[in-house]
């Protein structure tokens, strides 16, 4: 009977969650972090009822494409996002006093010591290419042979010698 009481109350608490925004789109990124903040994960979620969690948002300053936003606030892309994706209600001001965003990974002692779940990105990290080995680079499968004396000019101009790939 107390296990029951205990998941009750876990259900009605608030949750901070962990989310990395690192290569990860600010809409889709957005959507995602107004379902936690309205509380839509929770089986207790109304429409009129505020349930939301805490969301805390790290590593927002490496993508973007809105530069001079970026340049002024490297938060405040996904913010505009959140809050846009967020239904336009009276509370939505209070909702987004949950979103906590920091530009890079450095988190506060205090607000890391909160956060007890993290919630999946939705895009996959792509790797680079010196994070391959070896051998899967000779695997990948290669569209064309260059000719042995293919040769390449330098196409900027800046140095006169050409390189040949042998």
């Amino acid at each position: 009977m107390a296990f029951n009481r205990v998941k009750q109350w876990t259900t009605f608490a608030r949750v901070w969650y962990l989310f990395d925004a690192k290569w990860q789109d600010p809409i889709i990124s957005g959507r995602v972090l107004s379902k936690y903040l309205l509380g839509k994960n929770k089986p207790i979620y109304s429409v009129g009822s505020d349930c939301g969690d805490y969301v805390v948002v790290i590593n927002r300053a490496t993508y973007t494409p809105a530069w001079k936003y970026h340049e002024d606030d490297p938060t405040r892309i996904i913010k505009n996002c959140t809050k846009n994706a967020l239904p336009p209600k009276i509370y939505r001001n209070n909702l987004m006093s949950r979103l906590i965003v920091f530009p890079d990974d450095k988190i506060p002692e205090n607000i890391i010591k909160n956060v007890t779940d993290q919630i999946e990105p939705q895009m996959v990290r792509p790797k680079r290419l010196t994070d391959y080995s070896e051998e899967e680079l000779k695997s990948f499968p290669r569209l064309f042979e260059w000719p042995n004396e293919f040769v390449i000019d330098d196409l900027k101009g800046s140095n006169n010698s050409t390189v040949k790939i042998a």
